[in-house]
């Protein structure tokens, strides 16, 4: 096949898909985190979708942290996949809301597609470009591989 010959820039696109998501995702957190308490109250009035209807001010808070904190743990390739856990609770209630309120696909997609990404990350992980890799390489060292099986048990298999 003609793409094949791509296989071997797998950690180069990884890098470059945590990049560019992480950068929108700051693009789309960060004024939401500037907008103060009257889009934090906005934001937390979203979980009402999925039953949650307490601290909504808070919960609009977690929300643009998730978005633009998360989006820096991306790019970073540090805690992506507890980053990619909250962004994907984040984008699941974004898309509730929309298909609660009667949305178009076209208005909630980009929330829905974002989930899709981020649970795929979730088991995917960072890749070896990433500060989880250099920091956390221990893990290995200590006889458990990147996915967490003993690197005894993938030898015998």
């Amino acid at each position: 096949m003609i793409f094949h010959g791509f296989d071997k820039y797998r950690e180069q696109g990884l890098l470059i898909l945590r990049i560019g998501i992480g950068t929108m995702f700051i693009c789309h957190g960060v004024p939401k985190l500037l907008g103060g308490p009257e889009t934090w109250i906005k934001l937390g009035g979203a979980l009402s979708a999925v039953g949650v209807n307490f601290a909504p001010t808070f919960m609009g808070f977690m929300a643009a942290i998730s978005e633009s904190g998360g989006g820096l743990l991306l790019i970073l390739g540090l805690l992506t996949r507890p980053a990619c856990f909250l962004l994907l609770g984040t984008m699941t209630v974004a898309t509730t809301m929309h298909l609660k309120q009667g949305d178009p696909f076209m208005v909630y997609s980009h929330a829905l597609e974002a989930a899709i990404l981020f649970f795929a990350l979730l088991f995917i992980g960072p890749g070896k470009l990433s500060l989880d890799e250099k920091l956390f390489q221990w893990r290995r060292s200590k006889g458990q591989s990147p996915e967490g099986e003993s690197l005894k048990q993938a030898a015998d298999e």
